[in-house]
């Protein structure tokens, strides 16, 4: 039943803004009980399908409009500058907060940084706003045997405060040389849909992407988008010259 619906909207055959029938009238329609009608719209409400309105009955949500993040290279900065860049160039506004502590690396980061479990690493917690709202969240980790007693130990502070990884380790004579990105998708987490103000059974796209000189990891980060609201365009040169 919640399929039915779920491909009802989707199609438009329930439009944004359109009442879902009521309990009785879903009862009637799929032959089944209050109870598996009211299960069925609460699958709906708990995706982000439909809301709720007091006195009123069962809406359906209206769908975000799909919005566009460019990725690829060397663009993509944990510090936010190349993101506003971005949304300016789409006469968007594009903010951010930051903030930044220092830490011990849990098993999994050391493993993506190549260090040691509970060395000390600087994580920075980020949330990108897309026009004041939120968009992307991004949490980074730099060794600190690397960064740290230096000008960019921690990313939005100090003369480099704000710049990109490749910029700012360029400062302390560290050359980036690549930067790979791993794309997955899962639920979001509490903590990232109380921040990205979506439903808690939204579907996130998570970037794990990892900065290097030669083989050496000097910085990886998880960044975190709503998968309804936003797809990331990758851009990279050419390898080489086709031929025909």
């Amino acid at each position: 039943m919640a399929d039915d619906l779920r491909r009802k909207i989707l199609e438009g055959d329930l439009p944004p803004r359109s009442r879902v029938p009521s309990r009785a009238q879903l009862s009637k329609q799929y032959e089944v009980s209050d109870r598996v009608a009211v299960e069925a719209v609460r699958v709906l409400a708990a995706e982000g399908f439909v809301e709720g309105r007091p006195g009123s009955g069962t809406y359906v949500r209206e769908r975000p409009t799909i919005r566009r993040l460019r990725r690829g290279g060397f663009h993509e900065r944990a510090g936010g500058t190349a993101f506003a860049a971005d949304l300016a160039g789409q006469g968007r506004t594009g903010t951010w907060r930051s903030s930044s502590e220092t830490t011990t690396a849990s098993p999994m980061i050391a493993a993506r940084l190549g260090i040691e479990p509970g060395a000390a690493v600087v994580r920075t917690d980020y949330v990108h706003l897309d026009d004041d709202e939120p968009a992307m969240l991004t949490a980074s980790w730099e060794p600190l045997a690397i960064t740290g007693d230096t000008s960019v130990t921690y990313p939005e502070e100090g003369p480099f405060g704000g710049c990109g990884v490749v910029e700012r380790m360029a400062a302390i004579g560290v050359k980036v040389t690549d930067v790979t990105e791993n794309v997955t998708a899962r639920p979001v987490l509490d903590g990232e849909a109380q921040l990205l103000d979506v439903p808690r059974a939204a579907i996130v796209i998570v970037v794990r992407r990892t900065y290097l000189v030669g083989e050496r990891p000097v910085e990886t980060a998880d960044v975190v988008v709503a998968a309804d609201r936003y797809e990331f365009s990758y851009e990279f040169p050419a390898a080489g010259t086709a031929t025909e």
